[in-house]
C-alpha cells in the first residue's frame, strides 16, 4: 500500500512539473569543432552548476493549466557557469504554479575554443529561445504577445541584452518572428560593462580583459534603452558585493526616462545570488513580481 502511494505521489509531482528538453538548433551556429564536453556538478549547497555548454537547449516546464504567458529563464554564473537549479529549474516550477509556461535556457558560455565569436554566442541562444517559443506558441498554449525573459546576475545581462538588442538578428529568422521580449525580469543583474559598475568576471569572460571603449559601450545595456524596450521588474540588494545595485538603478532610470513601465525592489541586505529567497530580509519578491505581472496585464488575478 505504501509503495503504491509513493508511486502516485511521484507521478503527480511529475505531472505538475511536466518537463521536455528541446535542442535549440539542428546545427549550432557560430561554433567550432572541439573535444570540450559539457560538465554538470552539484555542490554541497544543493546547487547544480553547468559549464562548457556546447549543445544549447531549453527545458520546458508546462503547467497543468497554461494561461498563455511564457517566460525564458536565463540562469547566472558570470558567463562562466550556469547556476541552473535555484536560478532556473526551481523558478520555473513556481511560474508553473501561476499557470505560466517556463523555459530554462541552457545557453552557451563564451569560449574561443568552441565559438568563432564568443561575444555573441549567449545572445544567439537567447534569441533562438524566444524564436522557438513564438514558433510553437499555438501548440504549447502560449500567447505570442505574452512572452517574457528573466535573468539572474550574468543571466540578467543576457536578458537585458535581449531586451535592448532584439533587432540585431544573430540567428536565421526568415519568417521575421519578433525576438523582442514582451517583459523583462532582472534579478541582481549585470547591466553595465562600465569600469564603475560592471562585474569584471562577466565582462572579461564575454568580451575579453582589454575591451575597447566602443565594446564597453556596446555591451552596457543602460545606454541602449529606448522607447521600445520592454517593461521590466528589477530586484537587487544594496549590499551586493558582486554586482553593484547601481546596475539595476541605472537601467530602471533609463526605462523611466523613456516612459516605460518599470518596478524596482531594493533590499537593504541580501548579498548576491540569493535566487528566489532572500534569507536576510523579510518579504517575498516573487509575490511582488506576480502582482506586477497582473498589473501589467501579463497575468490575470
Amino acid at each position: 500500500m505504501k509503495k503504491g502511494l509513493i508511486f502516485i505521489l511521484i507521478l503527480t509531482s511529475n505531472m505538475l512539473h511536466a518537463q521536455e528538453t528541446i535542442k535549440l538548433y539542428d546545427v549550432v551556429p557560430n561554433s567550432k569543432t572541439s573535444d570540450i564536453a559539457e560538465k554538470s556538478e552539484t555542490a554541497a549547497d544543493g546547487i547544480t552548476r553547468v559549464s562548457q555548454v556546447v549543445s544549447p537547449e531549453i527545458i520546458m516546464y508546462r503547467p497543468e493549466k497554461p494561461n498563455g504567458t511564457a517566460v525564458l529563464i536565463c540562469p547566472g554564473g558570470g558567463y562562466r557557469i550556469l547556476a541552473i537549479t535555484h536560478e532556473g529549474h526551481d523558478v520555473a516550477k513556481v511560474f508553473n504554479q501561476w499557470g505560466v509556461t517556463a523555459f530554462v535556457l541552457k545557453y552557451r558560455l563564451p569560449d574561443d575554443k568552441t565559438m568563432m565569436d564568443k561575444t555573441i554566442g549567449p545572445l544567439q541562444d537567447a534569441e533562438r529561445g524566444i524564436q522557438l517559443i513564438r514558433q510553437n506558441a499555438k501548440q504549447w498554449g502560449i500567447d505570442p504577445k505574452k512572452v517574457g525573459v528573466m535573468g539572474f546576475s550574468a543571466g540578467g545581462h543576457l536578458a537585458a541584452s535581449l531586451s535592448t538588442k532584439y533587432n540585431q538578428e544573430l540567428i536565421e529568422n526568415h519568417k521575421h518572428i519578433s525576438l523582442r521580449p514582451d517583459f523583462s525580469v532582472l534579478i541582481y543583474p549585470v547591466v553595465s560593462f562600465s569600469d564603475s559598475l560592471g562585474h569584471t568576471g562577466s565582462r572579461d569572460n564575454l568580451i575579453g580583459k582589454k575591451p575597447s571603449p566602443g565594446q564597453i559601450k556596446k555591451f552596457s545595456n543602460e545606454l541602449l534603452v529606448n522607447k521600445k524596450t520592454p517593461p521590466a521588474f528589477l530586484v537587487h540588494a544594496k549590499d551586493d558585493g558582486g554586482v553593484p545595485f547601481a546596475n539595476s538603478v541605472v537601467y530602471y532610470e533609463a526605462l523611466q526616462k523613456n516612459k516605460i513601465p518599470a518596478s524596482i525592489k531594493l533590499f537593504e541586505k541580501g548579498g548576491h545570488g540569493f535566487g528566489m529567497h532572500n534569507k536576510k530580509e523579510v518579504g517575498d519578491w516573487m509575490n511582488e513580481l506576480q502582482q506586477w505581472l497582473v498589473k501589467e496585464k501579463f497575468l490575470k488575478k
